[in-house]
């Protein structure tokens, strides 16, 4: 039975009192939590109801009554019609403070930590908040002027159309609408899911943050490939900076963006960047940070977090392509990485070689069976440094740090409730030390922590447990 005091389509009045993880703002109608996405803490806002489930609502805003110093006008013109960013209605100080907050948040309902005793410190920003990603991955379709790219509306399909994205490159913006300008003159048709008709699915652009290198892929929906060679030379012709073109083919229902096919079809088989003193060789599947200028920031944060001497064994756990291992491998003896994906270890080797790097050493699998093999075979971590997925750390590998013990654990988090959750197993062993957000990815609600995590000694358990 339905007890909720709001009825969808009701129009209420309602004060903001916090912000929640996704970005939206949390008012408290009657005492049921409301979530409204674009208000910030302490306004006074009108919004209509839209949704009533499990003992909260969801509702969208009318019209702010008392706005907040905070609020600021967004840069977007179609901000709030995309669903790419969530806070470009707040001032970017606030951004920064909020994405503290969300640790907090986090650590306040998940763990039995108490946050006012942890240093979670003020979180890493820009000085320019805009234009930082370096890749875009654009789904084509169709509107009154013919081809067009942009984003789907916030939960739903709906594409908006973006041809001058404030977050992405500016060189990015040109390079896809030049792009989307030859789908339409050599009529490639956008694909549409419903009728499967068409062509053109995705158009991907990435730029290499210190060369300007630029990478075009075409993610096609049929293998009709007839007119692509020559739409690439011209792509080549009109954007010199463009030296790479691909196509890759997916025809299946799916929500993920490239299909098994990757085609070069025009230049070079791989753009080059440079992170600090490394290089990278990028490849259309290559994982890359999107926000290169805030990942050296990252990276030797966790250089910091890890504390080594030269002396130190590393196991770089999720490892992917080996960048994290590898900017810590100098002030390691050796550094030895696992990832459950054989392509990103072929990369991670090759990444090694390119930088001269000869201390590392890679395996595919999961760390939680390959990490024990290590030790049994006498290389025992000192260090174990894990950035895993937004779901976080599953059991297993939790259980294999617990037992194997490293002096000291570097949490990379991507998501602040996961990230909560695994600390609360994590600090049965371990202390945290700190917590360093990081800004990764301004405009939006998504904050990046490392945390710096030290086995506890016998006599700090014991002083623990004794607390409980």
């Amino acid at each position: 039975m339905n007890m909720s005091p709001l009825k969808v389509g009701q129009e209420f009045l309602v004060t903001i009192k916090r912000i929640g993880i996704n970005g939206e703002g949390i008012g408290y109608y009657k005492k049921q939590a409301v979530f409204i996405p674009g208000t910030l803490v302490g306004e006074e806002v009108v919004a209509t109801c839209t949704r009533v489930a499990g003992g909260y609502a969801e509702a969208e805003l009318v019209r702010v009554k008392k706005k907040s110093r905070h609020r600021c006008q967004p840069a977007c013109e179609v901000y709030g019609q995309c669903g790419g960013c969530q806070l470009q209605h707040m001032t970017y100080p606030e951004q920064l403070r909020i994405k503290r907050d969300a640790i907090w948040q986090a650590v306040e309902r998940y763990t039995n930590l108490d946050p006012e005793e942890l240093d979670i410190r003020p979180t890493m920003g820009m000085d320019n908040p805009y234009n930082y990603r370096n890749r875009a991955q654009m789904p084509v379709g169709y509107d009154e002027d013919g081809v067009m790219v942009g984003f789907y509306s916030m939960n739903s399909r709906e594409l908006v159309n973006v041809t001058d994205c404030e977050v992405q490159y500016e060189e990015i913006n040109k390079v896809v609408n030049h792009a989307v300008d030859l789908l339409d003159d050599y009529k490639v048709f956008a694909y549409a899911p419903k009728t499967k008709k068409g062509t053109a699915r995705h158009i991907v652009v990435r730029r290499g943050y210190r060369t300007g290198e630029i990478q075009v892929t075409f993610v096609l929906a049929n293998k009709d490939f007839k007119k692509m060679y020559s739409l690439a030379l011209d792509l080549m012709k009109y954007c010199p900076e463009v030296k790479s073109v691909y196509v890759n083919y997916n025809s299946d229902d799916t929500h993920e963006i490239f299909g098994p096919d990757m085609i070069k079809v025009a230049g070079e088989d791989f753009i080059t960047d440079r992170l600090g003193k490394f290089k990278f060789n990028l490849s259309p599947r290559a994982f890359y940070q999107l926000n290169p200028e805030q990942t050296v920031k990252l990276y030797n944060q966790v250089k910091y977090a890890a504390s080594l001497t030269g002396t130190e064994k590393v196991v770089d756990a999720y490892c992917g392509v080996g960048t994290i291992g590898q900017w810590v491998a100098d002030q390691a003896s050796e550094v030895r990485g696992v990832d459950i994906t054989r392509a990103a270890i072929i990369d991670a080797k090759a990444n090694a070689k390119l930088n001269n790097i000869d201390n590392t050493y890679y395996a595919v699998g999961k760390a939680e069976s390959i990490v024990p093999k290590w030790t049994n075979e006498g290389f025992k971590p000192d260090v174990v440094i894990v950035d895993p997925p937004r779901t976080g750390m599953g059991p297993e590998l939790i259980e294999m740090l617990k037992r194997v013990q490293p002096k000291r654990i570097v949490y990379v988090s991507c998501n602040p409730s996961t990230l909560a959750k695994n600390l609360k197993e994590l600090t049965k062993k371990y202390r945290v030390d700190y917590i360093q957000p990081i800004d990764m990815f301004p405009q939006t609600s998504h904050v990046e922590a490392v945390v710096r995590l030290t086995r506890m000694d016998k006599s700090e358990k014991v002083k623990k447990d004794s607390r409980r």
